[in-house]
């Protein structure tokens, strides 16, 4: 897939570490897309995996029961990622200025991102590099709801529509050697009145890709 200039363009052109150099310790995803996320990570993710949290934040995702090898963060903001317990290390980075990790070739087992590949200039050249960090035949897990800061949110997002959303994501991994394993296009509920009864909330949407770079 080849993304224009347009595509790639931001309503908000200013300096991305000026908007994300402000903490912000809140949740940005409701507690059923959370518990949705959790539930994905447990049937995907085992003990002895090195895990890469692209995109992070001070809060994790993975279930809380169950330690990993190792978990390497990555976001925008110290302050957020070093209050994030389940990162073993991590490091800041504008992957809209340099998609190059400081992590070693084949060194992660599954790679996971959640409610950021909205924000990519350049889904293209992180794709490719997540394909040199993250073992052949292992996983990437892109999650990501109908919320985002519309404004650092490139027109590609921003004007697509929830299915387009999901067309654009595969469209770009598999353009660059990932194989699509499984597609989830899901509504969440919300408990409400001490769950007696519940109401519809954010739409759960991930994409499950393998790494497919040994036959490239």
């Amino acid at each position: 897939m080849k993304l224009s200039t347009y595509d790639r363009t931001k309503s908000d052109i200013s300096d991305d570490e000026i908007f994300y150099q402000q903490p912000r310790f809140v949740h940005h995803l409701s507690d059923s897309f959370r518990h949705r996320l959790t539930t994905l990570y447990s049937e995907y993710l085992l003990n002895h995996h090195i895990i890469l949290d692209l995109m992070s934040s001070w809060v994790s995702h993975l279930p809380s029961k169950i330690s990993y090898k190792k978990v390497i963060g990555h976001g925008m903001n110290e302050a957020e990622l070093s209050s994030n317990e389940r990162l073993d290390r991590f490091f800041v980075q504008n992957l809209n200025k340099k998609q190059n990790m400081p992590i070693e070739d084949s060194s992660v087992d599954v790679g996971l991102i959640v409610a950021g590949w909205q924000y990519l200039q350049y889904p293209e050249k992180v794709s490719l590099e997540l394909s040199r960090v993250i073992k052949s035949d292992s996983l990437l897990i892109i999650s990501f709801t109908n919320r985002a800061f519309w404004t650092k949110s490139p027109n590609i997002w921003t004007y697509s529509s929830e299915g387009k959303r999901i067309e654009y994501v595969t469209s770009v991994l598999t353009s660059n050697g990932w194989r699509i394993e499984k597609i989830l296009n899901e509504t969440t509920q919300d408990k409400k009145l001490f769950g007696f009864y519940s109401s519809e909330s954010d739409p759960f949407f991930s994409v499950i890709a393998r790494n497919n770079k040994s036959n490239y």
